[in-house]
């Protein structure tokens, strides 16, 4: 039951839901660049070992995401939550004891970053589904736009914190930042105590079959009749284009445009910046044009911020270079600090509570299985073609998923 009706999404609560998911995010934005950092300069990777390092981040969401998603729909969500954020703050702190005991190695950073995706999955099934039992269905907008704002903030921030913190400290030990933040949301979620969260309907474990047609449930609810399957299919093509674009990017900026961690991050903090507009703006686009409007924008913005990145390469590397591709993140920050806030509300206004956690992660375990499949395979591209043509096709998926909602009945959605 959503706790109040006036000002929900900033109840106490809720507050200090948000408190422990900023503050995580934050952390979550050094580690991404510092990860990278490590497999392209502790290690000596490359490209290739970006994608793979992205793909095993996400492979648990298509092993397991189905399964979680059923799983987590029979349990209580609050002590999931403080479970899973002192795992993942477990398994980040063995990478800078591993590279302190001189044991580091790409293939334990691809078993320790499986780990962590697996508890990152069953931490995001139950925090999506625990968001509408905080606020009512007609404030899920506004409260998603507070979480992506926070979201923005740590992707502004985070990164300018990582490219100083891997120069003073090193990426293995830049790591251990992330690690202290996850604590402190565990903390944040363990002192929700004022929730009026129901006991599960079904505690008991179901068997093969059980859980087999429980799953296929959530399955039905997306891709049936609910409404959901455009917008599943669009987002599952736009995050092969953003599959592409994270394995590229700090390649490109590296060792094309010759930036520095420094550089790199202040780029990326650029982007933050976009997604922070786009959080404190959602909402009074979404009233202008619409839940479906406002997507569809996003998604067009998001194939125009690449082709500015791609214009990086007609100008002197360094500082110039710098600057143009910071404005391709700035509108691609811009886009996917807007959507977010549409999409996951346009998704829990249609789903009852009880197919929430299966209907997110439904989708999740497609869009993040995308990005298993597609990460090496663009590491390959980047590293056969070049970054250009690498970039190119990105822009033109990121359009393709734009032209699939243009032409839906989801242009003229709106949340009442």
């Amino acid at each position: 039951m959503a706790i109040g009706t006036q000002s929900a999404e900033r109840s106490p609560e809720f507050r200090r839901f948000w408190w422990g998911e900023a503050v995580s995010g934050m952390g979550s934005g050094i580690s991404n660049l510092a990860l990278q950092t490590v497999v392209l300069v502790t290690l000596g990777g490359s490209a290739v070992e970006v994608g793979w390092l992205n793909s095993a981040r996400l492979l648990p969401y298509l092993l397991l995401g189905l399964v979680v998603g059923a799983l987590v729909d029979r349990v209580r969500r609050r002590p999931v939550l403080v479970a899973t954020d002192l795992a993942q703050a477990a398994l980040l702190g063995l990478v800078p004891l591993a590279w302190a005991l001189g044991a580091l190695s790409f293939p334990l950073l691809l078993v320790v970053v499986v780990l962590f995706g697996t508890a990152s999955l069953v931490d995001a099934a139950a925090s999506m589904s625990f968001v509408p039992r905080l606020v009512p269905r007609d404030r899920l907008q506004r409260a998603h736009a507070r979480l992506d704002s926070a979201d923005a903030v740590a992707q502004t921030a985070g990164p300018a914190m990582a490219g100083a913190l891997i120069r003073v400290l090193g990426a293995p030990l830049a790591v251990v930042v992330d690690a202290a933040t996850y604590v402190f949301s565990a903390v944040m979620m363990a002192s929700l105590k004022d929730v009026a969260e129901p006991e599960p309907t079904k505690p008991d474990l179901p068997g093969v079959r059980g859980l087999a047609r429980e799953i296929g449930e959530g399955a039905r609810w997306v891709y049936g009749g609910s409404g959901l399957r455009r917008l599943a299919v669009s987002t599952h093509v736009w995050f092969a284009a953003q599959a592409v674009l994270t394995v590229v990017v700090v390649p490109y900026a590296y060792l094309r445009l010759d930036l520095s961690p420094v550089q790199v991050g202040l780029v990326f903090a650029v982007a933050g910046v976009g997604a922070l507009v786009g959080a404190a703006t959602s909402t009074r686009l979404g009233l202008r044009v619409g839940t479906g409007g406002a997507i569809i924008s996003t998604r067009v913005a998001s194939s125009v911020g690449v082709v500015v990145m791609m214009a990086a390469t007609v100008v002197p590397v360094g500082w110039a270079a710098g600057a143009v591709l910071a404005a391709g993140q700035l509108c691609h920050g811009w886009a996917m600090g807007t959507s977010n806030s549409h999409e996951m509300a346009f998704r829990q206004a249609m789903t009852p509570d009880a197919l929430q956690a299966r209907t997110n992660t439904t989708m999740r375990s497609l869009n993040r299985g995308v990005v298993v499949v597609v990460s090496p395979l663009a590491g390959l591209l980047a590293d056969r073609v070049g970054y250009g043509p690498a970039l190119a096709v990105t822009a033109a998926v990121f359009a393709g998923s734009a032209l699939l909602l243009i032409f839906s009945p989801l242009r003229h959605a709106r949340i009442d």
